[in-house]
């Protein structure tokens, strides 16, 4: 069903709420053509009615000559703000950014951060948002998992299917997605709720085997035939199996970037809001599938970029697989067991 705008400007005073937004502060929407125009409209209005101080910066897209699709997470190369720092000046003296646009794994979003700014993403549907409104539950849950995974010195990943793979970890900060910035210099994701890391450099090995049922994210599709991925040192070193082996080939190669077969991100879903059956119900340009990334239980392995947790690789290809019906376990202690968290 549709979202009215009271529903949206709801949430939204919720959301700001949870981010610690007060009277007087700066907030700046960050926008371009394909914002969501709704998401917009009733961002400006809760923000308005809680006192801040309200702008917006609107930057043309780039990137069109390069991207294999609309999806935000598609193409990961420069951003509106390459090159811009009349734009970056004024992100960086606001106290909270909404992102309606999609700075993430860019090294403005990092510069932006630094300055002790708030950014917040918010590029899902309306629909998508309300149904999956964070809480303070969700950060509770994100910080549990998070406690555990910086004890951790191996993640190790099995499945009936086949899947072994040996993550060690420790070299890269652990970080939190439950849907909101309450602290300064904080990013986060509305909606999301999963926690992860980035294995060692160079030092992650073993098989993924991704089952029919698994997704393929910018694909945004339920895999049909198994993938068997060999893990060499950090990075994917070989894909094969049918027809979806061959289109996901077939996507990463057209990046002519070694970097994007690196194993990135590993970690999670906590977000019981969150289903696996939702991807099936969106057009593939209407979401870019969170449901699919935050829905609880699932592994979410990843290829391409760590700069996002510190890291020095980048890569415009990044590949997210969550994965269902996996054994997590940290140091040998289970986490999840068959996509259920422990």
């Amino acid at each position: 069903m549709p979202v009215s705008d009271a529903d949206m400007v709801q949430a939204w005073t919720h959301v700001l709420g949870l981010s610690n937004l007060s009277h007087g502060q700066v907030v700046t929407l960050l926008t371009t053509e394909n914002s969501n125009a709704q998401t917009l409209r009733t961002a400006k209005i809760a923000a308005a009615n809680m006192g801040a101080i309200v702008n917006r910066l609107d930057l043309s897209p780039v990137n069109a000559e390069l991207a294999h699709s609309r999806d935000s997470l598609a193409y990961l190369g420069s951003t509106p703000l390459s090159g811009n720092p009349a734009a970056m000046a004024a992100l960086k003296k606001s106290d909270l950014v909404l992102d309606l646009m999609t700075l993430l794994f860019s090294p403005e979003q990092a510069e932006i951060l630094e300055s002790g700014t708030k950014i917040l993403l918010a590029v899902e549907p309306p629909e998508v948002l309300v149904r999956l409104l964070p809480s303070a539950g969700d950060k509770r849950l994100c910080a549990e998992a998070a406690a555990l995974l910086k004890g951790a010195r191996e993640m190790r990943v099995t499945s009936a299917a086949g899947t072994d793979l040996h993550l060690p970890i420790g070299e890269f900060p652990v970080i939190e997605e439950y849907g909101y910035v309450d602290r300064p210099g904080r990013w986060d994701h509305w909606p999301s709720g999963f926690t992860f890391t980035f294995p060692n450099e160079r030092q992650a090995s073993g098989r993924v085997v991704l089952d029919r049922g698994d997704i393929l994210l910018p694909m945004k599709s339920y895999i049909d035939t198994p993938i068997e991925m060999t893990v060499k040192n950090g990075y994917v070193t070989a894909i094969q199996g049918d027809i979806d082996a061959a289109l996901l080939n077939d996507y990463m190669s057209a990046f002519d970037d070694p970097e994007a077969y690196a194993v990135s991100h590993v970690g999670w879903g906590l977000q019981k809001k969150a289903r696996w059956s939702t991807l099936g119900l969106y057009d593939r340009e209407a979401t870019i599938g969170m449901d699919a990334r935050a829905f609880a239980g699932n592994f979410l392995f990843s290829m391409g970029p760590n700069n996002e947790g510190g890291g020095s690789r980048t890569t415009a290809c990044h590949i997210d697989i969550p994965m269902r019906n996996c054994d997590v376990a940290l140091d040998g202690k289970p986490v999840v067991r068959q996509g259920r968290v422990l």
